[in-house]
């Protein structure tokens, strides 16, 4: 007999495990209903109602229950429980991810009626106008970047440029596809001149989020809308049940239509003749692997592969079919896509494509060959003219090579039936002008891609004209012959007008070229990154007290300064010189691919230059002083095996051409605070970089270099500023070592270097807190002439230039002591000195034609210091002792200078430098013997160095000539030439300018197009307006290739 239980009873008997997952929301729902009753009662009609649902569920519930006992035994209930509620179970989570995908659908649809940028609804604009983010921009942009001379050709260029956004990453079920017009002004007003009441809505651009529960893109529909108690609904399950079936329904739906889609795209691409199918792979590779290395159009093995922003891969006419016929999104995922946006993916996935074994479709081939040389392969098959065959899509040539990157012969094989079908149709209808097709296909070719400038320049070759000299030229000419803007474009429009051709370039097309010169303009990474520096590599021109911080008590600097960035500078510097690195690498067979590291050696200086100001206007010219810091590439050596392989070597390290300005301020070099100010961020950035790697892209090739900073370019005066010592003047005679004057002249050539950076700042340490509570002559005897705090760290060395001058100068004493006999009559009067420096200028006039000057400068140490300068002073000397000294004092002076003042002495004079230490002994013997009267007691500092330093710094360093300030003191005269041509009246503008016009003198790029230039000029090469348009097309570089073409 069957037991009829309850089903309450039924249901409360399993465990709670295998319980059917409605029973307890059933329960909880009535207990809901008996309190909403208890609290609130509602009318009779409700009443009644409630009761017959109540009812209906009720029995419903026992006929389940009754029909489950009646068909199932007792003993059988538990073990056919489980099975179903499992089912049970995954019908429920079906059901929720139906109800997820909803959701998703109606987030998705409200996406595309916000802007993509401000967030901003559609429906605000009155004619609910909005423009796509993915795509080619539209004709009234595309005029507008024209006049503008802009490249930017697609809406994600130009979001990204002015908005800041990248949106090529975007998703559609987390970002709008389309932006307002609004946001279209914006743009417009960023590349226009015109007035525009048009702002943007927000504080930022819009953050977007993916869908959650609290979604502010779904739950602003229902914001501030109170929501209605609702009787409750029929049970759940039986909604549920229906979303369920309706998503299975849609799902079958989508699958159909995604198969009528692929076979759809699979006749549009039609490729079956032309691509390989995966069947013909010689090794049974796994599904996933074949699926990867496949077009997801055709099916087929990809064929010249091309990647969607996406990351899809497809073969290249596949794609361009099924964007051409279906629209611009991918056919895989339906993300926007466009031509324009396609890749061609990584080598390594090339070199893993191109190794791939494949079977020959040929009857009776049964090789198997690789899929890069597959096309050799069908090639060698003579007897298959005229048959069908799988053929690559890349006929002739390698499909891993570029048609530029081929030899002049593989282009001819490449472009035959190319070449063919020109000279069929030149002859049908052009009367077989080929280079006239041609050429017009190029032009409509640049057209198309918005490469405007060179299409018009093609023009202009195409009507006779000519497109004249490379911009790259014209702008060397320019700053070479430091012209203003004004000045050249007076010359520009005058040779146009006598000649009718454009041979100069206009002065747009000059600032455009000197962009990717300046710094700012290639990009580049650090890592680590570089402490308290941006990351941002974009940085031109800045302030020079832009990293200053400010505060009340700081010292107020009132100067102007403008800088590079010195990482940006560095980068520029490294670029411009890509030719000269890669060519030293071929020089030392190395291979162009090596990444490094390379190791740059940097030599930095700094100097005042003294008076620069430039009277404009009436009324007395004011003193204007200005400081350049300065620095020039050295050396770079890159790590090859076990060794230090040097690649590039400057070869003029104290020529202007080489020494490139990076700040340039107008301030005292004696002002300590402003010095400070504006070098302290520079100075700061240097030292991040030594703890630091760049990352640079040069050849094609991510390449990594380290920097050696070495601060030698300073003269006497600027390195006791910057180390914080005394000045020159001082008891410590010496920058480099600890001695005194007293020291310096009782012991005159045996002293060592001694002082270093770290030691002048802990020595300012003590001078600063006297730990040792001393007085002041014990404190200073104790720090060696530290007084300041040190703030740029400098090598121990000797500036070859001003110790040429300073020990001039003292020869220039000497004579005039000579003249006077001092070693007789010490005591004299400051007239009877002065006219011995009167008969001495005289006579050197008289025979050495050398004009008095104020201050010894360096021409006038080069002609002073010379054996005939002595002859000619002797004759002014009484007695032949005194000759004989002055003659072997010049004499050893000029076997020793040559030893300070070479590039690299151990090649240019190694006798000398033997012989140096000789030398130098005995001329301390002379200025200690026959010139006692001047050296007794005393010294000058450049003699000192001379007599006891030299020998320990080119054992160090092996120069002392090269890492001299010269170059930055020849620049000197370049700031006041390039002030007059940049004179404007603002100073701040006239400082970027110079800035800019002194750095692209320096730029070797240039130089390169400025030597070409002159040695035709100077071999006769002009250009004639009258010549014809033939022998005009034989010098235009740009039509080599198309004259080269055999028809």
């Amino acid at each position: 007999m069957e037991m009829l239980t309850s089903p309450s009873m039924g249901l409360h008997s399993m465990p709670e495990e295998i319980q059917h997952p409605y029973t307890k929301f059933s329960e909880w729902k009535f207990k809901l209903f008996k309190v909403r009753s208890f609290e609130k009662t509602p009318s009779g009609d409700s009443q009644e109602t409630n009761k017959k649902k109540a009812e209906e569920v009720a029995s419903l519930d026992k006929g389940t229950v009754v029909q489950m006992d009646a068909a199932v035994p007792m003993a059988e209930k538990p073990l056919l429980a489980q099975p179903a509620l499992k089912d049970n179970k995954q019908a429920l989570e079906k059901d929720a991810d139906n109800v997820k995908m909803q959701e998703n659908a109606a987030h998705q649809a409200n996406l595309q009626q916000l802007c993509r940028i401000c967030g901003v609804s559609f429906k605000t604009d009155r004619y609910k106008r909005s423009h796509p983010v993915h795509g080619p921009v539209d004709s009234e942009t595309q005029g507008l970047l024209r006049k503008k001379e802009k490249r930017a050709t697609s809406w994600p260029d130009l979001i990204a440029k002015v908005f800041k956004i990248d949106v090529r990453g975007d998703i559609d079920t987390i970002h709008p596809t389309r932006f307002c017009h609004n946001c279209w002004s914006i743009i417009h007003r960023k590349f226009s001149n015109a007035p525009c009441e048009v702002y943007f809505p927000r504080n930022s651009t819009m953050e977007w989020q993916s869908h959650s529960p609290s979604c502010t893109v779904c739950c602003t529909a229902h914001r501030g809308v109170k929501r209605k108690n609702q009787p409750s609904n029929l049970q759940l399950s039986k909604r549920l049940k229906i979303i369920a079936e309706r998503a299975r329904k849609t799902n079958s739906v989508k699958k159909q239509a995604q198969v009528k889609n692929k076979n759809l795209m699979k006749k549009i691409a039609n490729c079956k003749k032309i691509h390989l199918s995966t069947k013909l792979l010689a090794v049974d590779y796994p599904a996933d692997f074949i699926k990867s290395i496949s077009c997801q159009v055709c099916e087929h093995i990809l064929a010249d592969p091309v990647e969607t922003t996406c990351s899809h891969l497809f073969c290249r006419t596949c794609i361009l079919k099924c964007l051409k016929v279906m629209g611009s999104y991918c056919p895989s995922c339906r993300y926007p896509c466009f031509p324009t946006d396609l890749e061609s993916p990584v080598k390594s996935f090339l070199n893993i494509l191109n190794s791939l074994a494949v079977r020959c479709p040929v009857k009776e081939c049964d090789e198997e060959v690789l899929l890069g040389k597959y096309c050799h392969h069908l090639s060698s098959h003579k007897e298959l003219k005229g048959k069908e065959i799988y053929t690559h899509i890349n006929k002739g040539g390698r499909p891993r090579q570029h048609l530029l990157s081929l030899t002049r012969r593989a282009q001819k094989h490449r472009l035959r039936e190319l070449k063919l079908q020109v000279k069929a149709f030149a002859e049908k209808e052009e009367g077989g002008d080929i280079k006239a097709v041609c050429l017009t296909l190029f032009l409509l070719a640049l057209r198309a891609r918005n490469e405007h400038r060179q299409a018009d320049e093609l023009e202009a070759i195409m009507q006779g004209k000519g497109s004249g000299l490379h911009p790259a030229v014209c702008l060397a000419i320019r700053v070479n012959t430091f012209l203003s803007c004004s000045q050249y474009h007076k010359m520009y429009r005058t040779v146009k007008a006598i000649t009718g051709r454009q041979i100069f370039q206009p002065l747009h097309a000059l600032r455009t070229a000197e962009k990717a010169l300046l710094p700012g303009y290639h990009p580049f990474e650090w890592k680590p990154p570089l402490k308290n520096v941006s990351t941002n590599t974009e940085v031109g021109i800045i302030d020079g007290l832009s990293g200053l911080p400010h505060s009340v008590d700081d010292y107020p600097v009132d100067t102007i300064s403008k800088r590079f960035r010195y990482d940006a500078a560095l980068v520029s510097a490294l670029m411009d010189m890509e030719e000269d690195i890669l060519e030293g690498m071929k020089a030392q067979d190395l291979d162009d691919y090596l990444n490094g590291p390379f190791t740059v050696v940097v030599k930095e200086s700094c100097d005042g230059m003294g008076d620069v100001s430039e009277k404009h206007g009436s009324g007395p010219a004011v003193p204007e002083k200005a400081v350049r810091f300065s620095f020039t590439l050295m050396s770079i050596t890159i790590a090859h095996g076990n060794e230090n392989v040097r690649i590039f070597e400057e070869a003029k390290p104290n020529s202007e051409l080489c020494c490139k300005p990076l700040c340039l301020m107008l301030a005292d070099e004696s002002d300590h605070e402003t010095l400070t100010a504006i070098l302290s961020p520079l100075i700061a950035e240097r030292q991040t970089m030594k703890n630091s790697v760049l990352l640079l892209e040069m050849g094609g090739i991510l390449r990594t270099f380290k920097f050696i900073f070495r601060g030698t370019g300073y003269d006497e005066k600027l390195v006791r500023e910057v180390e914080g010592l005394e000045a020159s003047g001082s008891t410590y005679i010496c920058t480099l070592c600890d001695a005194t004057r007293l020291e310096a002249s009782q012991n005159l050539v045996l002293h060592s270097i001694t002082r270093s950076h770290a030691e002048n700042l802990e020595r300012y340490e003590v001078w600063r807190s006297n730990p040792y509570h001393e007085s002041v002559d014990e404190l200073r005897d104790r720090v060696k002439g530290v007084s300041a705090k040190p703030f740029i760290e400098t090598v121990p060395s000797i500036d070859a230039l001003h110790c040429d001058i300073g020990n001039a100068a003292e020869f220039y004493k000497i004579f005039q002591f000579e003249i006077g006999e001092v070693y007789k009559n010490p005591n004299t009067s400051k007239e009877e000195r002065k006219r011995w420096q009167s008969t001495l200028d005289k006579h050197l006039r008289k025979k050495m034609n050398l004009k008095p000057i104020m201050r010894m400068n360096g021409n006038f140490a080069r002609k002073l210091m010379s054996k005939e300068t002595v002859e000619a002073v002797c004759e002014l000397i009484t007695g032949e002792e005194r000759h004989e000294a002055l003659r072997e004092l010049m004499d050893l002076y000029l076997k020793m200078k040559p030893v300070w003042r070479s590039s690299c002495p151990a090649k240019e004079c190694p006798e000398l430098l033997c012989q140096y230490s000789f030398n130098s002994q005995r001329f301390a013997e002379l200025l200690s013997t026959k010139f006692k009267y001047r050296y007794e007691g005393k010294i000058t500092n450049y003699f000192h160095k001379t007599l006891a330093h030299v020998p320990e710094i080119i054992e160090r360093d092996g120069s002392i000539g090269a890492w001299a300030s010269e170059g930055n003191e020849s620049g000197n005269k370049l700031f006041r030439r390039f002030r007059k041509m940049n004179a404007r009246q603002s100073k701040c503008y006239e400082m970027e300018d110079v800035l800019k016009h002194h750095w692209l003198y320096t730029s070797k790029y240039l130089q390169k197009f400025m030597n070409a230039h002159n040695t035709l000029k100077s071999q006769g090469f002009t250009i004639d307006p009258e010549q014809s348009f033939e022998e005009s097309l034989a010098l235009e570089d740009s039509l080599e290739i198309t004259d080269s073409m055999e028809f």
